[in-house]
Parts: C-alpha cells; structure tokens; sequence
C-alpha cells in the first residue's frame, strides 16, 4: 500500500512494467516545464524563493481523497494534486494504468469500510444511472462508512479518458461537482472559469460533505501555492505574509499551544 501523502518513485512511471502483460515500459523522459532549471525545494517543490514549507498544516477529515493520477502529472510542479496530500492525512496517490488499476486501489475499492465515489460530470446520457448527489456521501457517514472522493487527477480530456478507460471504476457511483465557485489557479489556463483545478475540487467536496475545517485549511494552503508560485515565475520574492498565510501560521499557533 502506497504511503499516504507521498507520490511513487518515479521510476515506477517510467520504468516499470505493464501490471498487465509484464512487458518492460517504453522510457519517458521526466516532463520539463518553463522554468524547469530553477532550484526547488525538495519538500515542496516550489522555487525555493518562495518556499510552501512554512505553512503546511495537516487536518483531519471525515471524509477521504483518493487521487488516480495520470502519469505525466507527477512531473508537473504546477500539479495541485499534491497539495492535498499535504494537507489531509488520510491522501492516498494512485497512478493511472490503462491496462489494469493499481493493485492496492483495486483492494481498497473492495473494502466494506469505504464508500467511494468517482467525481464526474454527469453530462452524458450512458451513465445517467450512476450518478449520485452530495446526499449520498451523508447517508454513507451515517452508515458508519469512509466516503472517498475519488478525483481523476489529470487535464479535462486526460480525465475523460481515465473514466472511459478504467473498467474497474463502472461500478462505482458518479459524483458531479455542483458549485458556483470560479477557479483562482493563475498557473494553468482553463478552457472556463467553471473549470477547477485538482485541490480547488476537493476543498469544494470537503466543504459540501462536512469537512469545513479541513476544506479551510486547504483552501488557504492552495491560495498560499497559487501566489508562491506565481510570484516565483518572476523571480519575485514575497516579503510580508498573505492573509492565507498568516491564517495557517496561527493555525500552527495553536496547534503548538494546544
């Protein structure tokens, strides 16, 4: 079973072998965005101008996320994905194989003590009997169940093709996001303002299900990214504390105090 908050090695998404057919994967070459020569921090991995480490915070949830991540998306360090992984404890990080799912998901998907469901638009017609609202994760609390949101971590067209091409999630209930939010990622441009961002997802889950500490924290700590990065494209370095960040400061705070 993977370690909650970290991603896997690289070299089991460029080298492995097929869970399928045991052939040798084709190299990939690790994926190199604008910037790519710019030191990192190796516990955030932003710039180190701007380093996130100061204001991580962890919460606990009810409810857990579990990402099945494409395999570019590991390298990308815009990726919000990991974020989430640092802020709940409970994060589990899959890789996406078009072959066969993960081992360890394909048991946990067939654990009684969880609730999982996939989050997706319910925007076409051949799925319409699967798709479930936010009710459906409170009758699964009530049942003394761990209701999962499991997020295709992935572009808009990366993510449709993980859903098309993962029989192992067909039985599973589909959960479209219904949110009025309009995204605030400044790293990535979307095709629309409605259009979320991985950790901008799962702050909305986790408010609508309950978990608003958890969503609060997380919401801080992804505006603290956004900013961080998008300062560090410039070389520039933040010299007086965000709102964002003096809010998670003072969580530490207390935490410490507590």
């Amino acid at each position: 079973m993977p370690d909650a908050t970290s991603l896997p090695p690289e070299h089991d998404a460029m080298t492995d072998r097929d869970p399928a057919t045991g052939h040798p994967r084709p190299p990939r070459r690790e994926f190199k965005a604008r910037g790519s020569f710019v030191k990192r921090c190796e516990g955030c991995n932003l710039p180190e101008l701007n380093c996130l480490c100061p204001y991580q915070v962890k919460a606990e949830s009810d409810a857990q996320v579990w990402l099945l991540t494409h395999s570019i998306e590991h390298y990308k360090p815009t990726n919000t994905g990991r974020l989430i992984g640092d802020v709940l404890t409970n994060t589990r990080v899959f890789t996406w194989y078009r072959t066969a799912p993960d081992e360890a998901l394909a048991a946990l998907l067939q654990d009684p003590r969880y609730a999982p469901f996939v989050i997706f638009p319910d925007d076409q017609p051949d799925y319409a009997d699967r798709v479930v609202d936010i009710d459906a994760v409170h009758t699964a609390k009530q049942q003394a169940r761990i209701p999962v949101f499991i997020i295709l971590d992935g572009t808009w067209r990366q993510a449709r093709r993980m859903f098309r091409k993962s029989p192992y999630l067909d039985a599973l209930p589909v959960l479209p996001l219904r949110t009025e939010r309009e995204t605030r990622y400044r790293l990535r441009k979307p095709a629309s303002k409605a259009h979320l961002c991985t950790a901008e997802v799962a702050i909305e889950l986790l408010c609508q299900s309950g978990d608003e500490t958890a969503a609060s924290v997380l919401d801080d700590y992804f505006d603290v990214f956004n900013d961080s990065y998008a300062e560090s494209r410039y070389y520039r370095k933040i010299e007086e504390p965000t709102a964002a960040m003096q809010r998670l400061l003072e969580r530490q705070r207390a935490e410490e105090h507590g």
